[in-house]
């Protein structure tokens, strides 16, 4: 193994409250119900466009409204809400120490992705930091996967994926690298099953015992 290739939210970060909080802002400000964590879970995964259709009530007319609303206040979030899981410092410092790469592959927005990871690591400390800029489809489509491997020089075959998501598990798939489903994130392990998961980790202590 020579590359190991995370999600962000749910998987390096814990960003559910600053989700919900931005989403429900935006809801309220267009006068639509607010919604719930439980409901927050099961509507990120699949980028911020398809998080914000999902909140809205059915059938509403101003959604292309609604999702620049979301970004624009998302784009100012302060980042009090995000927090790091446990362990995960240590662990991704000692990846990095053995010389592993380390990657972020996330269909969050591209500038939120890199403004939530500056909030707690050094630049540079990732080796490649990739969000949804519009160039690739968004997971589980492999082609940011693909292009991630393609400019650390590694190959697919010696990289694992590392996320909490259906989308991560298919996307493993998709793009030939093995895959380890993250149990500390938004999905249960009946639902990663569900999705083709086959590896789990409880924790970073966890993850870092398979790795």
């Amino acid at each position: 193994m020579k590359a190991i290739f995370f999600d962000l939210d749910g998987t390096l970060c814990n960003t559910l409250g600053d989700i919900r909080y931005h989403v429900n802002k935006m809801l309220a400000s267009r006068g639509y119900p607010e919604i719930s964590e439980e409901q927050t879970k099961a509507f990120v995964g699949d980028g911020a466009k398809k998080l914000v259709e999902r909140a809205l009530p059915a059938g509403a007319a101003d959604a292309e409204e609604c999702y620049a609303l979301f970004l624009d206040g998302f784009s100012h979030s302060d980042g009090a809400l995000l927090s790091l899981y446990e362990g995960e410092r240590e662990a991704l410092e000692g990846w990095k120490k053995a010389g592993y790469l380390l990657a972020v592959i996330t269909n969050k927005p591209q500038e939120a992705t890199r403004r939530t990871l500056a909030k707690f690591f050094p630049e540079n400390f990732f080796d490649f930091v990739g969000g949804d800029s519009g160039m690739f489809p968004v997971k589980p489509d492999p082609s940011l996967t693909r292009y991630a491997a393609l400019s650390m020089r590694v190959s697919l075959r010696d990289c694992v994926f590392v996320g909490d998501g259906e989308q991560d598990v298919r996307t493993a798939k998709n793009a030939g690298t093995r895959g380890i489903s993250a149990l500390w994130g938004y999905r249960t392990r009946e639902q990663l099953a569900a999705a083709g998961a086959t590896e789990f980790a409880e924790s970073f202590s966890a993850l870092a015992k398979i790795l």
